[in-house]
């Protein structure tokens, strides 16, 4: 099966309406990311720290549309149907607006409220605010 090309656009409408992934099906959703390739059960499997019931958590991320299937030989193959990218823009957006009301500040309070930043994540965050003002400079 062809792996599904999102345009930015359609990504954007795609991901409005994705759905949050529990953790259990979000750790699925990071190995199949990950791989780089699609990946069986067993290679899933083998990735895992515990066996779970992962025939149904691959199941739940077919019909909610986070996995193609399909059969290669007598295996199935799982492949990524969403970006991770987009899911990780979705899940952003959706924090920043449930915990920090869309607030630079309330967000910078949380984050530096202690001694949690080391001069390297000042540093790894400054570079990026350097980056984002040069892009919208263009």
């Amino acid at each position: 099966m062809p792996k599904k090309e999102f345009y930015e656009g359609e990504m954007r409408k795609e991901v409005s309406r994705m759905k949050r992934l529990p953790d259990s099906e979000l750790e699925l959703m990071q190995i199949i990311w990950d791989a780089g390739h699609p990946v069986t059960r067993l290679e899933i499997e083998y990735q895992l720290p515990v066996a779970t019931t992962i025939l149904s958590f691959l199941s739940r991320l077919q019909d909610k549309g986070f996995v193609d299937v399909y059969r290669e030989g007598k295996s199935n193959v799982y492949e990524a149907a969403v970006p991770k990218k987009a899911y990780l823009q979705e899940e952003s957006r959706s924090i920043w607006k449930r915990l920090y009301q869309n607030s630079v500040g309330n967000f910078m309070t949380a984050l530096g409220s202690g001694d949690e930043l080391s001069d390297e994540d000042l540093d790894e965050l400054q570079d990026f605010l350097d980056r984002e003002r040069r892009e919208r400079g263009k």
